[in-house]
């Protein structure tokens, strides 16, 4: 598969003083979690026991007894012949981990007794995993938990055989705010659309750089969509023995399916009207924050004001949705998006498909997303702090003048003294106003 940073976090966690957490990686389905924790393991340890709880069920009672750490591992030699156990050489891997929820309560005496590492990974351990109705409860602080997501535009570049020298003489050109060479800009911009379209999850990626076939990445997308859909019911059947709440699902595949429709309209604040006419934006909040917790979605939050801290500024219940996967969003639109997007005619819809990729190379930066938007029309499209300075961020899909930009600017009250204008425009310093194309978000 392909180079992820995540890797680096993995080392972090294994190299730490005094080390007594289990790791922990969640993250949505399809963004590569198996593959990372697998090749982490074989490359730091002598024995490796890996078990996908979703596909052995003799695993799985294995830990439906006592949670002793001697018993688990003699128990666990039996239903894996071969498996060595050497105490500061071994690792268990509980994949899935989410469907066995004794095994996760078994962090804690693995940690506290310290002679094996654990690694799990779980798609839904914010929704299913602390259920806490099964299993033996969830073992707090013995947790590391990592956040993975799928791949940013560097990885992407790194998948595609771009050398460090060239992402090193792009950081340059930013950090210098110097041009790029026109080869090269033209270059990055024609990898930007094809992340846009392709998006970051390893799978889809994989098929795009192998086939280069925007047809079979379209598929291959439409098929994880739907797979997500059908997660949607199964994970909100949380205790097998109890009915789906099928007024929530109903709610989520609504709000899920009105995502492009929200972001196309001019003021993108998302319309709990366009859900149903008269309903009440309280009940359909839950299925938002289902949606977050599942990990495909982020929320924009609007500020009441610009200042620091922006978090204590922000507006509950005022905000944009987007998706966490720029490819998958594509994909929910008309099936020739991407061959439209490649081409640069998009027409009207073009700002909602660069404010989306701009939203989702800044949560894969572990950004709290928001925005600034005052009824008498003026929007910033992103507020956020870079280079520790709160900045203007303002994404255009044309040469679009940036006159919300310029009001906050010359406003004293706002104290912002730096915008950064995206767009496929090359490097440039204008007074307080620095032009960046797109591809450089990840420099931000």
């Amino acid at each position: 598969m392909f180079r992820r940073k995540i890797l680096g976090e993995f080392e972090k966690w294994k190299n730490a003083d005094g080390k007594k957490k289990a790791l922990v990686v969640k993250g949505l389905r399809q963004v590569g979690k198996t593959w990372a924790v697998r090749e982490f393991a074989r490359d730091n340890y002598e024995n490796v026991l890996y078990i996908n709880f979703k596909e052995h069920d003799g695993a799985r009672k294995v830990f439906d007894a006592d949670l002793n750490v001697d018993r688990i591992i003699l128990d666990l030699s039996a239903v894996f012949p071969g498996t060595r156990f050497e105490a500061g050489k071994a690792v268990l891997i509980f994949d899935e981990v989410q469907e066995c929820s004794n095994a996760r309560a078994s962090i804690k005496p693995f940690c506290e007794d310290g002679r094996y590492d654990v690694i799990a990974t779980g798609s839904l351990l914010g929704i299913k995993g602390y259920n806490k109705k099964k299993g033996k409860g969830v073992p707090t602080g013995f947790e590391r938990i990592v956040y993975m997501k799928p791949m940013d535009f560097e990885e992407f570049l790194w998948a595609k055989g771009i050398g460090e020298d060239v992402i090193q003489y792009l950081r340059d050109c930013f950090e210098s705010k110097t041009p790029v060479r026109e080869a090269s800009h033209k270059a990055m911009l024609r990898y930007f659309k094809e992340y846009i379209c392709v998006g970051g999850l390893p799978y889809v990626v994989d098929r795009f750089v192998s086939t280069n076939d925007m047809n079979v990445v379209w598929q291959e997308q439409h098929d994880i969509l739907e797979e997500y859909k059908d997660d949607f019911g199964k994970h909100l059947d949380e205790n097998e023995d109890e009915e789906i709440d099928l007024a929530l699902l109903g709610r989520i595949n609504r709000v899920f399916e009105s995502i492009p429709a929200q972001l196309a309209k001019e003021n993108k604040k998302f319309s709990f009207a366009l859900l149903e006419k008269k309903g009440r934006s309280e009940k359909y909040l839950p299925a938002i924050q289902w949606l977050c917790d599942f990990g495909i979605i982020s929320l924009c939050h609007n500020l009441s004001s610009i200042s620091d801290p922006l978090e204590g500024c922000k507006t509950d219940n005022v905000f944009k949705i987007y998706m966490q996967d720029s490819g998958l969003f594509v994909a929910m639109l008309d099936r020739d998006s991407a061959a439209k997007i490649l081409s640069g005619d998009l027409g009207f819809y073009k700002g909602a498909i660069f404010e989306n990729i701009i939203a989702d190379c800044f949560s894969k930066q572990d950004r709290k997303l928001y925005y600034f938007h005052k009824d008498s029309g003026l929007e910033i499209d992103f507020v956020s702090k870079i280079q520790g300075e709160i900045s203007l961020v303002e994404v255009k899909a044309t040469t679009g003048n940036t006159k919300s930009a310029s009001t906050v600017l010359k406003n004293e009250q706002y104290n912002v003294n730096i915008c950064y204008k995206l767009s496929e425009n090359n490097v440039g310093v204008f007074g307080n106003k620095i032009t960046v194309p797109y591809y450089m978000a990840m420099f931000l």
